[in-house]
């Protein structure tokens, strides 16, 4: 009991520590994904048949293929080629490598549940729009678009979610996230070797994190209900 007192606010600093590397990834995927994936929505919904088929064809890759294997070759196959370790040796490189690997598998897959909600809204409500003689911007921001986000938002919560959990992939890569942090104690790293314990208060963290998410992503649905 002592020793695990001893040991009690080193493993809880480390997990700080890595659980804010976890919340920075976290949070700069949901910013570059979300804009991104409406993209690719648009780019695989469009009347251009090269684009449609070129985005169309990067969803299936991404899709078809693990995350972890996405960031090993994202990570790794740019200095086997160029012979020059673009990324760098340091965190912030391993952080930024990881980052263009999250945010490029999740904007193929939230630009799916884009296509979907728009794609879910009746036409007529298009053809009533341009017999009023509103441009297909105008409803696609005053019309489509409010309903679209009402459509989507228990897939792309139920996303969200898994980007969570999804963040513990980076360490593939030796990013100090919060399952490298945990893991790291029982290789004797932070100081106190063949420590298993540290990892099961890493589900605490990834428990209490996707529990508030989980709070706030019920409550702007029940804010959405208004479009039934």
């Amino acid at each position: 009991m002592e020793l695990f007192l001893e040991q009690f606010p080193i493993v809880v600093k480390a997990l700080n520590v890595g659980f804010l590397q976890t919340l920075k990834l976290f949070l700069v995927t949901l910013i570059g994904a979300f804009p991104l994936g409406l993209i690719i929505a648009f780019g695989s919904m469009s009347r251009f048949a090269p684009l449609r088929y070129f985005t169309r064809l990067l969803v299936w890759i991404i899709r078809g293929t693990p995350l972890m294997i996405q960031l090993l070759i994202i990570f790794y196959f740019p200095s086997l080629v160029l012979h020059t370790p673009i990324w760098g040796g340091t965190q912030s490189g391993r952080f930024l490598a990881a980052s263009v690997s999250f945010i490029l598998n999740y904007a193929c897959y939230f630009s799916e549940i884009y296509r979907g909600g728009i794609q879910g809204i009746p036409v007529g409500q298009t053809e009533a729009g341009l017999v009023l003689g509103m441009t297909r911007s105008q409803i696609f921001f005053k019309v489509t678009l409010l309903q679209m986000i009402k459509r989507i938002v228990p897939p792309m919560s139920n996303e969200i979610i898994t980007l969570v959990k999804d963040t513990s992939l980076a360490q593939i890569i030796a990013m100090q996230e919060l399952i490298w942090a945990g893991e790291a104690f029982m290789k004797g790293s932070q100081g106190i070797s063949g420590a298993i314990w540290p990892l099961f208060f890493t589900a605490v963290y990834y428990l209490f994190f996707n529990g508030i998410l989980t709070i706030l992503l019920g409550q702007l649905e029940r804010k959405l209900d208004y479009f039934r």
